[in-house]
């Protein structure tokens, strides 16, 4: 959604309508396919093949956008992704440059879930597609090449919401995860999350200022809903969840909640991987054309998935050493 307002501008988030972001994203939308955003948000690795394909759910039906590798070999690990877009926007396409490459070069399939949005489809709806679309995505794992044994979940912002919830409601139920990746991710809901330092410190930052972080709860969420219940931070029953590999920039309002959330998972006895990259703004992972930070970032999240999946690398090591311009904690 961000990359979009360079084009076209956003509304006034202090009083935008339901309506009124309806008709806005529709023009997001139809930019977002267009050639002039391709230098900024990059070409998808020619060495997967993307496909639509749909999920039947109980009562519905989403799309969902397949990534695989373009050779043909035995069953490979699943990604199961959630793009952001604060569950009031997005597509999946959005993360072309991003997944594309690692579904050939982990090597993986990866399945972006087109999930419902608010506010035609409110809260919890974004929450029961991503609960009820994982355990579904693993059974229907080998309709294209994947092994349900071998699940990670990725999600960029609020798709990194989904991701935690889908991975701590796994972990109950016994569904085996070996990784989560959380980008730039939005862990609380609550009125909590504009009180984090970084909010303020990053008030300026060229993508989700303050206004707009605050519209979002208020367009997703009905009123009368307890949003600590979609706060991955205040959530019971973290220990036994999947390893978790946490990607924060240093310009987002949302930093903070990224190190909040890893002191609260590794006192669960989880093991946390979080890298910090002080020059890098909210979304940086779909606008590889503008933030540099998106390809050394790209490469950590590769080598986190290969190690939980048991990937082979495609072609090359694995890298260990910090990339410039990041701030490693383990």
């Amino acid at each position: 959604m961000r990359i979009l307002t360079a084009l076209r501008p956003a509304p006034d988030w202090d009083s935008v309508t339901p309506e009124q972001f309806v008709e806005f994203r529709a023009a997001q939308d139809r930019l977002r396919g267009s050639v002039l955003l391709r230098p900024l948000t990059g070409r998808p690795d020619r060495a997967a093949r993307i496909t639509g394909d749909v999920l039947d759910l109980p009562g519905r039906r989403l799309n969902v956008r397949v990534y695989t590798p373009d050779r043909a070999g035995p069953p490979l690990p699943l990604v199961i992704a959630f793009h952001g877009g604060g569950l009031i926007s997005g597509a999946p396409d959005q993360d072309d440059w991003l997944l594309a490459h690692l579904a050939a070069r982990c090597p993986a399939v990866v399945v972006s879930l087109d999930y419902r949005l608010a506010p035609e489809h409110p809260v919890p709806a974004p929450i029961a597609d991503a609960y009820d679309a994982v355990p579904a995505l693993a059974a229907a794992a080998g309709r294209w090449g994947a092994d349900g044994d071998r699940i990670g979940l990725l999600g960029s912002s609020a798709g990194a919401t989904l991701a935690a919830l889908a991975a701590i409601r796994a972990a109950g139920l016994g569904l085996p995860l070996r990784a989560q990746v959380l980008i730039n991710p939005q862990l609380d809901w609550t009125d909590r999350a504009f009180e984090y330092p970084s909010f303020t410190e990053n008030a300026k930052s060229p993508t989700a200022s303050p206004a707009e972080c605050r519209a979002v709860p208020r367009l997703a969420v009905p009123a009368s809903f307890d949003r600590r219940t979609i706060s991955p931070m205040y959530s019971d029953g973290l220990e036994g969840v999947a390893p978790v590999h946490i990607v924060a920039a240093g310009l987002d309002p949302l930093e903070d909640q990224s190190g909040a959330y890893a002191e609260r998972l590794r006192c669960a006895g989880v093991e946390v991987t979080a890298t910090r990259y002080p020059e890098a703004t909210h979304a940086f992972l779909s606008m590889p054309g503008a933030v540099p930070n998106a390809r050394p970032a790209r490469t950590e999240i590769l080598d986190h998935l290969r190690h939980r999946l048991g990937s082979a690398p495609a072609g090359g090591r694995r890298s260990t050493a910090p990339a410039p311009g990041r701030q490693v904690r383990r």
